[in-house]
């Protein structure tokens, strides 16, 4: 059965932005789809221990997609470094990787370290998209082009999009779903 799990980023909640959308496309298309709700409190640095906590709760296996917005992007990493056998794909949106600036680095790093094992990524993932936007004031071009590059698949740049947020319009997302429905 396909299965899809959309990660929300610092501060985020599931109704947030274009999950609520690509929940129901993927749905439409058959797919199980969770959003989960990870803690994530304005301010303070988001604790990885209790992502792994709420993430227990799903199931990740040989047919699912994770689909990472901003830190979120980075927990999907983080998961595919654990796995033991390959998930179906991997799509991330303006995630952070370490690269400055980023508005929230500290933030970001005590979640996450920045330290990625991108032998073991792409050995567990059989699909990867990466799409970040020339304007996104929290997470710089630059991470979207090394993660690309780190992952070894073209960057799907969408210029003008921020932070892929509410605040930016981003309601809809019609390019994420072309690429999770086309591979």
């Amino acid at each position: 059965m396909k299965s899809a799990i959309i990660f929300h980023g610092a501060e985020g909640m599931p109704g947030d932005n274009w999950f609520p959308w690509l929940k129901g496309e993927l749905e439409k298309k058959g797919y199980t789809v969770h959003v989960p709700q990870f803690p994530s409190p304005p301010d303070v640095p988001a604790k990885i221990a209790e992502w792994w906590r709420v993430l227990s709760s799903f199931k990740v296996d040989e047919h699912a997609i994770l689909v990472g917005h901003e830190l979120g992007g980075v927990f999907a990493l983080r998961i595919l470094e654990k796995l033991d056998k390959p998930i179906t794909g991997t799509f991330l949106v303006g995630t952070p990787i370490g690269e400055k600036p980023i508005k929230n680095y500290d933030r970001d790093l005590a979640f996450s370290g920045f330290m990625f094992s991108w032998l073991k990524i792409r050995k567990n993932s059989k699909r990867f998209a990466v799409f970040h936007s020339d304007n996104d004031p929290y997470v710089t071009l630059k991470n979207g082009e090394v993660l690309a590059e780190s992952l070894g698949v073209e960057l799907d740049l969408i210029p003008n999009a921020g932070n892929f947020d509410a605040s930016s319009g981003c309601l809809e997302f019609p390019q994420l779903l072309e690429k999770i429905l086309n591979p």
